[in-house]
């Protein structure tokens, strides 16, 4: 496990409505991680999104469906126990899954699955800080020509 990632099974509390899981609790996280904001988006089936990796920001992510995702995940911090580790796991309708991602550390994730997918993320940043005003926290290396953070 690279050091510093959280990676939870969602925990579906069902009736015959169907179900709800806890994503976030403040009584639970330490406040420097504590989100900002969050949003949602949907990555239609076979595409990814990323590699990139941020500064400061420490990604809140829940895969919960409708479909499902490969997450890649690469400790890319020089002063990390962890640092080169790579890990690659399932996300999404068939394992519901948060995972914490800090700063420091590339992510990708792939939709696998036949219908498009919704990543919900809620960061400990605001996107381009308050009033976006700032500069985008974050490194990409999917165009990056001899990039190490490959998605098979």
């Amino acid at each position: 496990m690279i050091e510093g990632v959280v990676i939870k099974a969602l925990t579906p509390h069902k009736d015959q409505r169907g179900w709800l899981a806890e994503v976030f609790r403040a009584d639970e996280t330490d406040e420097s991680i504590k989100p900002l904001m969050a949003y949602v988006s949907v990555t239609l089936p076979g595409v990814a999104r990323g590699p990139h990796e941020h500064r400061h920001q420490t990604d809140w992510f829940a895969f919960a469906g409708p479909s499902n995702f490969k997450v890649y995940l690469w400790d890319n911090r020089a002063g990390s126990k962890t640092y080169g580790q790579r890990e690659v796991f399932s996300a999404g309708e068939d394992e519901p899954r948060v995972v914490v991602i800090p700063p420091g550390v590339v992510h990708a994730y792939k939709n696998v699955g036949p219908v498009p997918g919704f990543a919900f993320n809620s960061p400990n940043r605001l996107y381009r800080g308050y009033g976006k005003k700032e500069d985008v926290d974050e490194v990409r290396h999917e165009d990056r020509p001899g990039s190490l953070f490959i998605i098979d």
